[in-house]
């Protein structure tokens, strides 16, 4: 089994706590690796390191940093096959999928590539008399991302990329189920020219996690998780003086009206709902059909669909639809989920529950799961399953299937499939959700616009990715400047180069 370390300064360097957590291969439930535990002590040292570090990045010029993106996104395109295949043996994922885990992290790279123009300040002249008023952006500092399991390469480098190509140092805690595609990302970066300790990978637990929040030098942290890990850091965060942007669960809705294409709708759900193994904060986890003959059809289309899913680890074959959940403790709350739906009255239309591939029978597989009648009393509904499992709640109208997204808890992500016009656009601007797709299951904004839901499923004020994250990661100083006499320089006829 292999030991891992904690890349501080450019090197690997082994965790002195003695405490570890075991990194398994969900398709198996093999132990393949152990990663350390920091220390509060080793995480402050990494973070001086950094401080040190970011001094020098922060004064090389926005243009070189942004050729180090360059170069650092070649390399990943370079090592798409061997990211992927760690990524899939640590996450379960399919190969294909874990290369669009990474291919969407690569595109907010591509976007820090044209950093120069994100980071110009803004310049009035002559705001008054002999007087010049402007504002330039300059990086926070040290800043912190503490990221998931279920996108072991896209949202580090969702936090990463912004973050240092805006001149700040990064200290990178990733999910310790997932942490060895962190560390490779971590090894190109440094091939790419960030330089030593501008990016440190720290593994860790809650301990680690307390000990980013209360240090005085990280002066910002990105979170993506749960609403109540979310919640927790968000707070925390605050408290110490620190920005945050947190984004926690999700219960994304897709309502289904008469007049939509039930075959597009239904292959729409059957992707959305069980690709990942439905571990996605963009899954597409409740069907809401209009009316009793648009439900009864589009359970029709979807269990045919649902019963020719391949469930497989990622070996099996580019065919495989979907791979394992992340751990056994995560199959053993799906299942209990999928129990307390049948328990509640729901109809159990397709069971996944206690699946077993031959030669795998140590894996954690979860069968697709399609139920029928679920009302919003049900846990089934309440709670973020966080598994391949797909509800339908079905609603008489339009206004009824709005108000059920409306009312509910989270606002990450929504959908309507309808071939009426008006329809798509009162939904657009009345539903209360912060990504919206019209006849578009995941409404993923691609990466120069920027990420981010409603409601409980994010705290704080700026988004990931895009625009919101260089405001994010920058701090906007004000001048107001005024001069009394000039100083000439001699004449100079030669172009000089930008250094």
């Amino acid at each position: 089994m292999q030991e891992l370390k904690h890349y501080i300064n450019g090197a690997y360097v082994a965790g002195t706590s003695g405490r570890f957590s075991e990194v398994r291969n969900p398709a198996t439930g093999e132990a393949i690796a152990k990663v350390p535990l920091a220390t509060p002590a080793e995480l402050d040292d990494a973070v001086a390191k950094a401080a040190v570090a970011q001094i020098g990045w922060a004064k090389v010029n926005p243009q070189r940093r942004a050729r180090v993106m360059m170069k650092f996104g070649r390399l990943i395109e370079d090592n798409m096959d061997a990211l992927a295949e760690c990524l899939s043996r640590e996450h379960g994922k399919t190969l294909p999928d874990a290369k669009g885990d990474i291919q969407r992290g690569l595109e907010v790279i591509e976007v820090c590539m044209g950093a120069p123009a994100m980071l110009k300040g803004e310049f009035t002249g002559d705001a008054g008399p002999g007087i010049d008023l402007y504002a330039i952006r300059q990086p926070l500092g040290v800043v912190a991302g503490i990221t998931p399991f279920n996108f072991p390469a896209m949202i580090p480098l969702w936090k990463m990329g912004p973050a240092l190509v805006s001149g700040n140092a990064m200290i990178l805690k990733p999910s310790e189920r997932t942490p060895m595609t962190s560390l490779m990302l971590a090894e190109l970066a440094t091939e790419a020219g960030v330089p030593a300790g501008v990016l440190q990978v720290v593994h860790g637990d809650k301990e680690s996690v307390d000990a980013i929040l209360d240090n005085e030098t990280i002066q910002a942290v990105g979170f993506v998780g749960s609403t109540p890990i979310a919640q927790y850091i968000y707070g925390r965060a605050a408290s110490n003086g620190k920005r945050a942007q947190c984004f926690g669960g999700a219960k994304n809705h897709m309502i289904i009206m008469p007049d939509a294409d039930l075959d597009k709708a239904a292959d729409a759900l059957v992707g959305a709902g069980f690709g990942a193994a439905g571990e996605r904060c963009m899954a597409v986890s409740v069907a809401v059909p209009v009316g009793k003959e648009t439900a009864d059809k589009l359970i029709e289309k979807l269990v045919p669909k649902i019963e020719k899913l391949k469930v497989a680890p990622y070996t099996a074959g580019d065919d495989t639809d979907y791979g394992p959940v992340i751990t056994a403790q995560a199959k053993a709350r799906i299942e209990s989920l999928i129990t307390s739906g049948v328990e509640q009255g729901a109809t159990l239309v397709t069971d996944g529950r206690g699946m077993s591939i031959q030669g795998y029978e140590n894996g954690y597989f979860v069968g697709p799961t399609l139920f029928d009648d679920v009302t919003p009393e049900m846990d089934i509904y309440k709670e973020e399953i966080f598994g391949p499992v797909l509800s339908q709640v079905r609603m008489e109208t339009y206004e009824e299937a709005l108000q059920l997204i409306i009312d509910n808890d989270y606002g990450n992500g929504t959908a309507i499939y309808t071939a009426d016009g008006d329809t798509a656009r009162d939904f657009v601007a009345r539903v209360n959700v912060g990504m919206v797709g019209v006849n578009f299951p995941i409404p993923v904004p691609l990466s120069y616009y920027s990420f981010g839901g409603w409601k409980k499923s994010a705290f704080g004020d700026l988004d990931q990715y895009g625009p919101d994250a260089f405001k994010f990661y920058t701090k906007t100083k004000k001048v107001t400047s005024r001069w009394f006499s000039g100083i000439k320089d001699g004449v100079a006829l030669n172009f000089k180069a930008m250094d």
